[in-house]
């Protein structure tokens, strides 16, 4: 970083620009060392503008690969008994039981569902997830027709584990686009 001071203000610049502003406030500059430092400034630019578009456009594509290869994925229906399995495994003694937990309930559902979640989504797979996700729609869905009859106290742990539950996901979802720009040139 080079430090140019003005007026006893330290001003922090850098690169071609710390050059530029030099140049550009001092009086000795000729206009054609000026010409020269906005011409260099101008070309380190447009690198880097290149440079950003071409990676944003990776990330694009990626993105658009990752997308196309989920809702492919979605299509198919999900197996009942692995849905069953999935359930079982994440919601441990409240499987099998979604459609009959009461407020009382719900917090220690979502809690489990988020514990395991946690323990398990390393070795998870994209369809893993979507079982996951079918479990978590499930306890969503019985929120929603025992919402009316919850004690607001419930509420605060409940959103807070499905924003966790939402976060994991999401990290999963941007471990894939990564690793589909990895593959994308």
């Amino acid at each position: 970083m080079t430090r140019i001071a003005d007026s006893g203000v330290g001003l922090r610049l850098c690169g071609s620009a710390a050059v530029l502003a030099l140049l550009l406030s001092g009086c000795d500059s000729t206009p054609n060392e000026r010409r020269t430092v906005a011409r260099s400034a101008g070309r380190e630019l447009d690198t880097l503008a290149r440079t950003a578009a071409g990676k944003l456009a990776k990330v694009g594509k990626a993105t658009a690969r990752y997308d196309a290869n989920n809702r492919a994925r979605r299509a198919r229906p999900l197996d009942p008994r692995q849905q069953i399995a999935m359930e079982n495994k994440l919601l441990g003694p409240y499987a099998g039981q979604v459609n009959a937990l009461t407020p009382a309930d719900l917090p220690n559902a979502y809690a489990q569902l988020v514990r395991e979640t946690r323990t398990q989504r390393t070795t998870w797979t994209d369809r893993d997830w979507d079982y996951a996700r079918a479990v978590y729609q499930r306890l969503n869905d019985q929120l929603k027709q025992i919402r009316m009859d919850m004690p607001a106290r419930y509420e605060l742990p409940i959103r807070a584990r499905q924003a966790e539950f939402v976060a994991l996901q999401a990290g999963h979802t941007a471990a894939g686009i990564n690793e589909t720009a990895k593959q994308v040139k």
